[in-house]
């Protein structure tokens, strides 16, 4: 970590010296310009309240805001003693009906990290002031939120342009709400059984559901099988993803992850005992006597479990590779994205530096073999980090803030996506081995973790020296804020589409593709925009969403058909043709 700390010390000197008049955007967001009443004078500030308030904070708040610098979303120290309790209250309860209103502080704050925040309106009158007392310990930080002068304020200025693609899409199946808060659902992957080809889609609550038919049919409820089931602080928490073994129906093995409270047992991946664990996530395998049975009857085994600093940047992906034929190298091999649980911005970026630590990684493993650590899986000898010490031999690449899906074109090329921090979304083609940069790259720029984490700066002179690989598409937060992993289209009812990697922007719904023969690793393809029709009609997916934080997904079928689904409505839907 040496290299990061005389970087970042360098930077902030150099920063420091040469730039004393910081750009406080804290107080031009926040800041009143009228006397109003004092968060005590409206809100009883006592013990129980705080308490009840950090508990709160901590479960919806702290994966995107702490009280020191900007994360996700700004940073909170001192904001109570600036911004009026009633205007507080108004946007965690609904900010999107603020911002959408008209009211200034709230668009501002929009323009400047460019997403919605979840409405918290379900907390209620006292649980939001709760919250508020809680923020109100907290003094602003001694460095505010500023830009620093070497920053580059708009990485990718070419807007994506839009292309004459238009998808008819059709209403596959809406699955039922998992909750009265929004979003109502938390769908999250849409995947098939690869020998009797079930589709199955899986909320992050707790429940997988087999579609058929149009209907949605309990197949496995995560809560009731696991007692230590944790779905909170929501994000990307909970029933994460699930794979079937490529003999499934033969040997009756199933795939999944999910989350539990800090020290449920023992981890296998950890930190120092120092830095707080949030949540741990767990990798199982699950056997059933019968694998066409529904629902799903079976036991099962713990492979891992891994601490996590916060609730966010969790495993998001667990696949097998869907080319490879018995006797392949990578037959029956587990993939797992892990992401770097929050740490950076939580200010540990030393978790995931590097391949000497799990975390901000893909894993490639042996479900079946033994050669683990702990003896329950096994490590494939063609990974990249074998034999060589201090190295995590689980690996197969990393360098990674948020490893959405993984996926394979039809040449065999390995596609990840990569969910960025405050500038850059990113899609890379793999290579085992490789580091993609994280936490000191986003795209092809530099990250200062220690003190601008939302901002980027320019490479140095000797970064061929580093030996990052870059993406090979990328957009920036003009665009969108989060980008979501898709699929090669391999289906034959809509043939326009052969050639296309379709994905998009979870937060904003926005629909993307790039050509598949176009990818080349070390090279970056241009992204095109494309929009999709239903009933006759074009509509965007705010629109049929009926809000403005889509929370979209995509997912392929067996006979590699292309599905875009969302969230707060928990609508699936299949493309199927072209206009």
């Amino acid at each position: 970590m040496e290299v990061i700390k005389t970087s970042t010390n360098a930077m902030t000197k150099k920063y420091y010296r040469y730039f004393p008049a910081l750009l406080c955007l804290w107080v031009f967001l926040f800041s009143c310009t009228s006397k109003t009443k004092s968060v005590e004078e409206l809100i009883l500030v006592n013990q129980a309240t705080v308490s009840k308030g950090q508990e709160l904070f901590e479960q919806n708040c702290a994966t995107c805001h702490d009280f020191n610098q900007d994360g996700i979303g700004p940073q909170l120290g001192g904001l109570t003693r600036i911004v009026p309790v009633d205007w507080l209250r108004g946007f965690i309860n609904n900010p999107t009906e603020m911002i959408d209103g008209g009211d200034e502080r709230s668009q501002a704050i929009f323009a400047r990290y460019q997403s919605y925040m979840p409405a918290f309106n379900y907390l209620g009158e006292e649980g939001i002031d709760a919250i508020i007392a809680y923020m109100h310990q907290y003094d602003a930080p001694e460095a505010s939120t500023f830009i620093r002068a070497d920053s580059v304020a708009n990485p990718i200025p070419e807007p994506i342009p839009l292309s004459d693609l238009v998808a008819r899409i059709e209403l596959v199946t809406q699955v039922a709400p998992s909750s009265e808060e929004m979003p109502r659902t938390r769908i999250a992957k849409l995947d098939f059984e690869p020998t009797s080809e079930k589709l199955y889609i899986v909320d992050l609550r707790g429940k997988m559901f087999e579609i058929l038919d149009g209907n949605t049919i309990p197949y496995m409820d995560m809560e009731a099988l696991m007692p230590n089931f944790i779905n909170k602080p929501g994000l990307a928490t909970g029933f994460g993803s699930f794979a079937f073994h490529p003999e499934f129906t033969q040997n009756g093995l199933l795939y999944t992850t999910h989350t539990e409270g800090p020290g449920s047992a023992q981890s296998d991946f950890g930190y120092a005992d120092s830095i707080k664990v949030t949540l741990q996530w767990v990798v199982l395998e699950w056997k059933t006597g019968n694998p066409a049975g529904t629902p799903f009857q079976g036991e099962s085994r713990e492979l891992f479990r891994i601490d996590m600093v916060t609730g966010i940047h969790g495993m998001q992906e667990i696949t097998f590779n869907p080319l490879a034929k018995p006797g392949d190298e990578d037959y029956g091999l587990l993939y797992i994205g892990i992401g770097d649980g929050g740490s950076v911005g939580s200010g540990y970026e030393f978790i995931p530096y590097g391949p000497s630590q799990a975390w901000g990684s893909i894993f490639r493993i042996d479900p079946q073999g033994t050669n683990s650590s702990n003896g329950k899986y096994g490590i494939p000898d063609s990974n990249p980090f074998v034999g060589q010490e201090d190295k995590v031999e689980e690996i197969f690449v990393h360098g990674f803030r948020n490893p959405h899906r993984l996926t394979w074109t039809k040449k065999g090329q390995k596609l990840a996506t990569n969910i960025g921090q405050g500038k850059v979304e990113s899609l890379y083609m793999l290579q085992p081995g490789e580091d993609y940069g994280w936490p000191v790259r986003e795209g092809i720029w530099v990250i200062d973790s220690k003190v601008a984490i939302n901002q980027v700066f320019t490479l140095p002179e000797d970064e061929a020296n580093w030996g990052f690989t870059y993406p090979v598409a990328m957009y920036d937060h003009d665009e969108g804020n989060a980008i979501s992993g898709g699929f090669e289209y391999w289906g034959a009812n809509v043939p326009k589409l052969d050639g296309k990697y379709l994905f998009g922007d979870i937060v904003r719904g926005r629909l993307f593709y790039v050509e598949t023969d176009k990818l080349s690793y070390g090279a970056t393809v241009p992204i095109y925009e494309w929009q999709v029709k239903i009933d006759g009609v074009i509509k965007s997916l705010v629109e049929l969403s009926g809000t403005r934080r889509v929370d979209l997904r995509l997912g392929r079928d067996a006979d590699g058909e292309v599905y875009i689904f969302t969230k707060p409505d928990g609508k699936v839907y299949k493309i199927v043709g072209i206009d």
